[in-house]
C-alpha cells in the first residue's frame, strides 16, 4: 500500500539521498510544502554540510518542463499543488509541492514554521517525516502521524568491540591460529590478545605472558609494541595498551583507513598527531591534513561565517583539539633540552603559543582544512585526520572519503556519545557507521579507546555527574 509522506526540512538536510530511499521505486508519494522550500533557500548560502545539502537539493531539481499540475490529492481551498522532478543517481522522482496562501497558524505561534508544516500534514492526513525531535513530539501530541528516518541506526554502540582473545601453548607457534575456526572468521585488522599457556603433568595454566597484534592477510601479525615505540621514537609515547595499539596500527605500512573513538581524555588526537608526524618523517606521506565538522553545541547550524576574523581565525575556534595536542607536544619538547626551548619559542603559559605552534605546523607540514573546502579536490600523499566524525553524516563521510587519492591515508576520530549535530544522535552518526563498517570490512581498521587520562578533578566530574 502506497504511503504519502510530507518531508520536513530536517530530512533533506540530513542527506538529500533520503529522497531516493523514501520513494522506493514509486511505492510511496512524497510531498513538501512551501515552508520547506523557504527554509532550504535560507540555508543554501552556508559553507558547511547544511548548506551543501540545501544546494544539492536545488541542483537536483530539473527546471525544464518539471512543473505540472498535480491531480492525485484533492486540494483544499486556497492550496496550490505542483509536481517537481528530483533527479539524482540516474533516477527521477516526482515530488509534490504544496503552496498554501494563508495558514491557520498565527504569526506569533511558537516554532511558527514547524507548526505550519504540521498543519499541512494534519489537513491532508500525510505521514510527517522529521528528524527534528521537538517537531515530532509536538506533532504526535496533536494526533498527527509522525515518524523519523532511522537509516544506518546502531542500537548499542558501546557493545562494538574489536578485541579477540585466544589461548596458545608456549610450545606452539602462532601459525596454529590458522586452524582455529574463530580466528578464521575474523576480518583484517581485528585486534588480538594471546594468552600464553603452559602445563604440568596434570593441569593446564596461564603463564601470565601476553602477545598482542592483529589479523592481516589470514595470519596473526604480532605487534612488538615496545620495539615499535623505541624504533619510531615519537615525541609523545603512548602510555597504555589501547594507545599503543592505535599508534602501531596507524603507522603500519598497509593501513589506509582507520576509525578510532573515545571520550575526551582518551588521547586519540594526540596519538594521531604522533603517528602522522612519524609518517611524514619517514616519507610515507608529504604532510598532515586536519579537518573536522564545524558544528558546536550552541550553534545549531554551525554557521562559521558569523565568527570573527579571517578564514584562518574562524577555523582556529574549531581546531582547538589539534592545537591542544600540538601545544602539549611542544611543552614536552621544551622540557627535554635547551635546544628544543630555542627551536620552539613560545610562552608555555599561553593557550595559543602562536609562534611555537605556527613553527610546529610548518615544520611538520600540517594543514588545517574546513570540510566545506574539500569538495572537488583530490588529496594525495597526506595523512588525513577527520576529527569529530560523530557530527558528520554518512554523506559527508562519503564525500571526504572519495577525496582520498593515491598514497594518502585517512583516520576518523570521534566520540559517538557526544553529539552536537541537530539531526544526528548517538545511535546514528558517522562514528558509529564507521565502527559498524570496521567490524565487517577488511579495508578499515577500528578501535574504541575506553581508558582516559584525566586530572583528578576531571575524573571526579566524569564519574560523579
Amino acid at each position: 500500500m502506497k504511503k504519502s509522506y510530507l518531508l520536513d526540512t530536517s530530512i533533506i538536510l540530513d542527506d538529500v539521498e533520503n529522497i531516493l530511499h523514501l520513494y522506493q521505486d514509486g511505492h510511496n508519494h512524497l510531498f513538501i510544502n512551501d515552508v520547506v522550500i523557504d527554509e532550504l533557500d535560507k540555508k543554501k548560502e552556508l559553507q558547511n554540510e547544511t548548506g551543501y545539502f540545501a544546494r544539492e537539493f536545488f541542483r537536483s531539481i530539473n527546471s525544464d518542463n518539471s512543473i505540472k499540475p498535480h491531480h492525485r490529492v484533492r486540494n483544499m481551498e486556497g492550496d496550490f499543488f505542483k509536481e517537481i522532478n528530483f533527479s539524482k543517481n540516474s533516477q527521477t522522482i516526482p515530488i509534490t509541492l504544496i503552496y498554501r496562501q494563508k495558514y491557520k497558524t498565527p504569526q506569533n505561534e511558537y516554532s511558527f514554521n514547524d507548526t505550519r508544516i504540521a498543519e499541512i500534514a494534519s489537513d491532508y492526513g500525510f505521514i510527517l517525516l522529521s528528524n527534528d525531535i521537538s517537531l515530532k513530539i509536538r506533532s504526535l501530541a496533536r494526533g498527527i502521524s509522525t515518524q523519523s528516518l532511522f537509516r544506518d541506526r546502531v542500537e548499542n554502540p558501546s557493545d562494538i568491540n574489536f578485541w579477540n582473545y585466544f589461548d596458545i601453548h608456549k610450545d606452539d607457534d602462532f601459525t596454529s591460529l590458522k586452524e582455529n575456526e574463530a580466528f578464521g572468521k575474523l576480518k583484517n585488522w581485528s585486534l588480538i590478545e594471546i594468552n600464553e599457556q603452559d602445563n604440568t603433568e596434570s593441569s593446564l595454566y596461564l603463564t601470565g605472558k601476553k602477545h598482542f597484534g592483529i589479523k592481516l592477510d589470514g595470519e596473526f601479525e604480532e605487534f612488538m609494541l615496545d620495539d615499535i615505540l623505541e624504533e619510531s621514537n615519537p615525541y609523545i609515547k603512548p602510555i597504555n595498551l589501547e594507545q599503543k595499539m592505535l599508534y602501531a596500527m596507524l603507522i603500519h605500512p598497509k593501513n589506509q583507513v582507520s576509525i578510532a573513538t573515545g571520550s575526551t581524555g582518551s588521547g586519540k588526537t594526540l596519538i594521531a598527531l604522533q603517528a602522522g608526524i612519524h609518517l611524514v618523517k619517514k616519507g610515507v606521506v608529504d604532510g598532515i591534513i586536519y579537518m573536522r565538522n564545524t558544528v558546536t553545541a550552541t550553534d545549531k547550524e554551525s554557521e562559521l561565517g558569523f565568527r570573527k576574523g579571517d578564514e584562518s581565525q574562524k577555523l582556529s575556534y574549531f581546531m582547538y583539539p589539534l592545537y591542544s595536542a600540538i601545544n602539549f607536544t611542544i611543552d614536552r619538547l621544551q622540557e627535554q633540552s635547551i635546544a628544543k626551548r630555542i627551536e620552539y619559542r613560545g610562552d608555555v603559559n599561553t593557550i595559543e603559543k602562536k609562534d611555537a605552534t605556527e613553527y610546529f605546523l610548518q615544520k611538520h607540514n600540517i594543514e588545517v582544512i574546513d570540510i566545506a573546502h574539500a569538495r572537488g579536490i583530490t588529496i594525495g600523499r597526506k595523512f588525513v585526520i577527520f576529527d569529530e566524525v560523530q557530527n558528520a553524516s554518512n554523506a559527508t563521510i562519503k564525500l571526504i572519503g572519495t577525496r582520498i587519492g593515491e598514497g594518502s591515508r585517512i583516520l576518523f576520530l570521534g566520540d559517538w556519545a557526544q553529539i552536537d549535530h541537530p539531526y544526528l544522535s548517538k545511535f546514528r552518526n558517522g562514528a558509529v557507521s564507521l565502527l559498524q563498517k570496521a567490524l565487517k570490512d577488511d579495508i578499515i581498521a577500528g578501535i574504541q579507546l575506553t581508558q582516559t587520562i584525566r586530572s583528578d578533578v576531571a575524573a571526579y566530574f566524569g564519574e560523579s555527574f
